[in-house]
């Protein structure tokens, strides 16, 4: 699907600012919508919203399916009476620029457990016909992901291949039992889900009321230790207890020399032709109820996926091995009809996978850090852009555009010569500011720019060092101040000057 001419921001709801610890779905996202509004953006791209797990990655969440309970927003949850303004009061003094994970979850957690204490005291009958409709409704995926949550608090946070047998294999007999021994933990989990989803239904109304869509994002595959991998083994490279065979990640590359072993289980791929992918097709269309544009990450795994042996201590020994991607895409349009996707077609890209994305008209997406200098790759300089694709500065996995900058400025190479030239651009300051220019000027119908460029910000904003686990990963978040008039009106000019113009509402 070719998208209309737009410009949007990325900025995951984690990184919005607030005073309890992390970002969330409360006033503070709707602020940052104005903004958006503001600045002539139609765009608002997000990662992945799941629950998250070791490493905080967005990337790596126990269901495919569920929200994360730590963007739940406090003061949404006081309006609905199921906390007092008093527990709002006494909040610690969080770090504003960056996230302490174990502090907030910690935190985060004491608080929604006198929420759901509150829902339960609750004798509104609307809020519990929603909650009780909510449950139905998705109880094809609530149910296990509930039980699984509940398990895994039980047996002290372990992964689930740890857990006791009966539990960990889902023996058939036994979990009746632990239905009903976990049973207020599964409840639990089951609120949290009803108030996620009622939370970002609301917002994501909000941001479509004013003319913006969501970019939200598909993780080609899921976590380990998921409620997806332990409800569904057959589906997983897995065997019956567990234990990993065969594992995902990406060859040596720009981020690597040994390659990057994410440790996700794969899919079999036989197994789940024989229901037409029902699985995938069940979750692309959850997805697609929360987000108006689906970005599929690592897009290029429906061709063809590097397998490197679940035992294996880097990516190096891996193989490319043939993926059912035509079919895949055929199948899921028959079913679900042209959908808004947009493909992340970087690294190792092929013929075969530049067949896939354009046989179903899939923009690609180009990164502009990628683009200067003898060596780097040409295609990603703004006059090689075709109009069905996504500009980007930089991704989540690269360094800001100005920490880039500043790195390059010094290296024996003519990176940022080149740069400077390319973009007739030569005061260091102004470098990413031109390169968001040129993005805009170009012919690619989507641009989105990071948060951290818009801002231009140095190293120290930066998202993510691929690889590397802990030491501030995912942390960062933007200051209130950040949203400044002056900015918001500079963007509106720029939408206006390069016809990404604001539909009417």
């Amino acid at each position: 699907m070719e998208f209309t001419r737009a410009a949007g921001i990325l900025l995951h709801p984690t990184s919005l600012p607030g005073r309890f610890g992390i970002g969330a779905l409360g006033p503070e996202a709707y602020n940052f919508i104005d903004f958006l509004t503001a600045a002539g953006q139609t765009l608002w791209q997000v990662f992945p919203l799941g629950p998250t797990g070791y490493g905080d990655s967005p990337y790596q969440c126990f269901s495919a399916f569920a929200g994360n309970p730590l963007l739940l927003s406090p003061q949404a949850l006081a309006g609905q009476g199921f906390l007092s303004e008093d527990d709002l009061t006494d909040v610690p003094d969080f770090n504003p620029e960056f996230i302490d994970f174990g502090w907030v979850i910690e935190y985060k957690k004491s608080l929604l457990l006198k929420a759901f204490e509150g829902f339960k005291g609750i004798s509104s009958k609307s809020v519990k016909d929603s909650y009780n409709k909510f449950c139905k409704n998705n109880s094809e995926w609530l149910d296990d992901y509930a039980l699984f949550m509940a398990a895994k608090e039980y047996h002290g946070g372990a992964l689930w291949t740890t857990w006791e047998h009966s539990i960990a294999v889902r023996e058939p007999k036994e979990l009746p039992k632990w239905k009903k021994k976990l049973s207020e933990g599964i409840n639990y989990q089951k609120f949290l889900q009803f108030c996620f989803f009622e939370q970002w239904t609301k917002l994501k109304a909000y941001a479509n009321k004013n003319g913006i869509k969501v970019i939200g994002d598909l993780p080609i595959f899921v976590a380990y230790d998921s409620a997806d991998v332990w409800a569904n083994k057959e589906l997983f490279t897995v065997d019956e207890a567990g234990k990993l065979i065969w594992v995902a990640g990406v060859p040596p590359d720009y981020f690597s020399a040994t390659g990057q072993l994410w440790g996700n289980p794969l899919y079999r791929w036989d197994q789940m032709e024989k229901d037409d992918f029902k699985w995938w097709r069940d979750r692309i269309s959850s997805l697609l109820k929360i987000v108006d544009i689906a970005r599929i990450d690592h897009f290029r795994g429906f061709e063809a996926y590097w397998r490197i042996p679940g035992d294996a201590p880097t990516a190096v020994t891996g193989k490319w091995i043939k993926a059912p991607g035509m079919k895949f895409f055929r199948t899921v349009k028959k079913y679900l009809g042209d959908l808004p996707i947009i493909a992340e077609d970087l690294g190792v890209i092929t013929p075969p996978v530049e067949k896939l994305r354009d046989t179903f008209n899939f923009p690609g997406i180009k990164i502009m850090q990628f683009a200067f200098g003898t060596g780097m790759e040409s295609k990603f300089l703004p006059h090689n852009y075709i109009k069905n694709c996504v500009v980007h500065t930089g991704s989540h996995d690269n360094d800001t555009t100005r920490g880039y900058f500043d790195s390059v400025k010094h290296q024996d190479n003519d990176i940022y010569k080149f740069a400077q030239e390319y973009l007739n651009c030569y005061k260091h300051d102004k470098m990413v500011a031109a390169a968001i220019k040129s993005a805009y000027a170009s012919v690619a119908n989507t641009v989105v720019i990071p948060m951290q460029d818009v801002l231009n910000l140095e190293t120290g904003a930066r998202m993510n060092f691929p690889g590397k686990l802990g030491g501030g990963n995912w942390a960062w978040r933007v200051k209130r101040e950040s949203f400044q008039s002056d900015l918001a009106a500079y963007y509106n000019y720029m939408t206006k000057i390069y016809e990404r113009p604001k539909p009417a509402v």
